[in-house]
C-alpha cells in the first residue's frame, strides 16, 4: 500500500512540475485552459495524479478555477505582482543579512559556484537556463540563513518569482547585482548584504511592472498588456 502511495505522489509531483514549468516558460499562457483528460494523455498517467497536481497548483496560485470543470492558467494582476515583491522584499532581505552573518567558507564557495553557473547561463542567452540558475542562487542564500521557517515561507513563492524573473529583459544586470550580493555575503557584511538585497528586489519590482503593465516607475495607471490583468 505504501509503495502505491509513493508511486502516486511521484506521478503527481512529475505532472505538477511539468505543468509549472510550462507556465513559467510561457508554453502555457495566462487564460489557457487545462483539461484533465488531455493533460493525462500528454503525461501518460491516469486522471488521479493530474487532479492532485491541479489542486497543488491552484494552491500555489498558478491556476485558477473559473468553475469546477474549467481550470485555467491564472492571470497575474498588478496587485498580485506587488504582493509577491512585498513578501520577497521582507523575506529575502532578512535572508541576505543572516547569510552574511553566519555563512561558513565552504558555503560561500558553493554560492560562488552558483554565481559562476548563473554567469554561464546568462552568456547562453537562454531564458530557462538563466531563470533556473538565478533561482538556485537565491535558494542557496536562503539555505545559508539557516532559518527553516524563513525557507518554508519563501518556498511557495519560488515558482511565481521564477516566472516573473523570466520576464526580465536584462539578465546581465541581474548577474551583476547577484555578484555584488555574493561579495557582501562572502565578506560577512550583513548590513551591506541587506541593503543590496533590498535594492535588487525593488529594482526588479519596477522592471517587472514596467514589462507587464507598461508602468515605468511601478506607480502608473496599471494599463494591461494582453494576457495579464
Amino acid at each position: 500500500m505504501a509503495g502505491a502511495e509513493n508511486q502516486g505522489s511521484l506521478l503527481r509531483d512529475q505532472v505538477c512540475e511539468g505543468i509549472r514549468d510550462r507556465i513559467i516558460t510561457g508554453q502555457l499562457r495566462p487564460g489557457d485552459r487545462l483539461v484533465e483528460r488531455e493533460v493525462a494523455e500528454e503525461f501518460g498517467v491516469s486522471r488521479i495524479p493530474v487532479r492532485e497536481a491541479i489542486r497543488v497548483l491552484l494552491g500555489e496560485g498558478f491556476l485558477q478555477a473559473l468553475s469546477p470543470r474549467r481550470i485555467v492558467v491564472r492571470e497575474l494582476s498588478r496587485q498580485d505582482v506587488l504582493n509577491l515583491f512585498d513578501l520577497r522584499e521582507a523575506l529575502e532581505v532578512l535572508a541576505a543579512r543572516r547569510a552574511a552573518e553566519q555563512a561558513e567558507p565552504v558555503q560561500v564557495r558553493r554560492l560562488e559556484r552558483l554565481l559562476e553557473s548563473a554567469r554561464k547561463a546568462t552568456a547562453s542567452r537562454r531564458a530557462d537556463r538563466v531563470s533556473r540558475a538565478n533561482t538556485a542562487f537565491h535558494h542557496h542564500i536562503v539555505d545559508l540563513a539557516g532559518n527553516e521557517l524563513l525557507a518554508a515561507a519563501l518556498q511557495p513563492l519560488e515558482g511565481r518569482m521564477r516566472w516573473l524573473l523570466q520576464q526580465v529583459d536584462d539578465p546581465a544586470a541581474v548577474w551583476e547585482e547577484h555578484a555584488a550580493l555574493c561579495e557582501a555575503i562572502a565578506a560577512g557584511d550583513g548590513e551591506k548584504a541587506a541593503r543590496l538585497a533590498l535594492e535588487h528586489v525593488r529594482h526588479y519590482r519596477a522592471v517587472a511592472l514596467g514589462l507587464l503593465f507598461q508602468d515605468d516607475e511601478g506607480t502608473g495607471s496599471g494599463e494591461e498588456p494582453g494576457g495579464v490583468k
